[in-house]
């Protein structure tokens, strides 16, 4: 039932966005046409893609949303890193256009509407304090909802709200130096901006999506790990994390002792496992493989009464990150 609620949250945040960027692109557009500025038009270009991405992450969160089932076991939660990917690759498309278009401008020198150009600045940056209204309520609900989709929708936008002022001071200047040739080359600074943009989002997406290592979540696992730990969970090691989309999976090797039996073994590992997700506070699952000790630990042992002890009784030994991640056995 939550997870529903969750669902239906992420969804209306998602069509809010889209009417947003719409609304706001009209008002970029009208900016554009009664100043003819190759600047405003640049940044009206740009919306164009954030209501293009906006409608890709409402599919992907829809589709992100759906349960697990046989052919995807892990959920469908990667759609939204690949809507991310996609976000970022119309983000460098948007560059290349607004690229096109201020070259063409600087050679064909269009006139532009200086007496205009005042009021179109004007709506403009209304429409782009709206972006960055949108673009941080994005990010918020995003990493409330763990959407991935909706946090790069909100960091894009956001990322026109800064073009937005930086356009406004460069139009500023046009406007008062004369100086029209300006114009253009401001539109092509936006672009390199953007295709910068485009491409850190796209990189950091690709990441996601070819599983690499997430240094920060391994951490947190870490300190939650040390945190909740059970005197006789001796070591952990070969700790790893996949995500998808919002959900976390979580794979860990755990040393007990090994006159526990399977009874009591497994018993501790589902204990410890669900601890470790609500104290982390990830949607997600961990999956613990059970490995004995060996009697190799003694010296780290905090276990009282072991019958097959070799050393003396030890105070435990807090886990490190190097340790938790490593492979093979201890």
């Amino acid at each position: 039932m939550e997870e529903a609620s969750s669902q239906r949250s992420r969804v209306r945040v998602s069509l809010l966005s889209i009417t947003a960027g719409v609304f706001i692109l009209g008002l970029k557009y009208y900016a554009y046409h009664i100043s003819s500025s190759a600047a405003l038009k640049s940044d009206a270009i740009e919306n164009v893609v954030n209501v293009v991405a906006a409608v890709f992450a409402l599919g992907a969160i829809v589709f992100a949303g759906k349960p697990a089932d046989r052919e995807h076991p892990y959920g469908h939660g990667k759609i939204e890193h690949f809507s991310a990917a996609f976000e970022g690759g119309m983000i460098s498309l948007a560059a290349v256009l607004i690229g096109y278009e201020a070259v063409h401008s600087l050679v064909d020198k269009p006139v532009l509407d200086v007496h205009l150009l005042g009021k179109g600045m004007a709506i403009n940056f209304v429409a782009g304090v709206l972006n960055g209204a949108l673009g941080l309520f994005l990010i918020h609900m995003g990493r409330k909802q763990n959407s991935h989709a909706l946090v790069a929708d909100g960091h894009h936008v956001l990322s026109d709200f800064y073009v937005t002022l930086g356009l406004a001071v460069g139009l500023f200047l046009v406007k008062l130096t004369g100086l029209h040739w300006l114009d253009p080359i401001i539109a092509l600074g936006i672009g390199g901006l953007l295709a910068w943009t485009g491409f850190k989002l796209v990189r950091t997406s690709s990441s996601a999506l070819l599983d690499t290592e997430d240094p920060e979540l391994l951490s947190q696992l870490v300190d939650v790990i040390n945190k909740v730990r059970p005197p006789d969970i001796l070591a952990v090691h070969e700790l790893r994390t996949l995500r998808s989309g919002r959900y976390v999976h979580v794979d860990i090797h755990m040393v007990l002792p090994e006159y526990y039996g399977i009874a009591q073994s497994h018993d501790l590992a589902e204990t410890f496992a669900r601890t470790v997700v609500k104290e982390a506070g990830i949607e997600g699952e961990l999956h613990t493989h059970v490995d004995p000790c060996q009697r190799a630990l003694c010296a780290q042992c905090a276990v009282k009464d072991c019958p097959i002890r070799r050393e003396l009784q030890a105070r435990q030994v807090p886990i490190i990150l190097e340790q938790a991640v490593a492979q093979g056995p201890i």
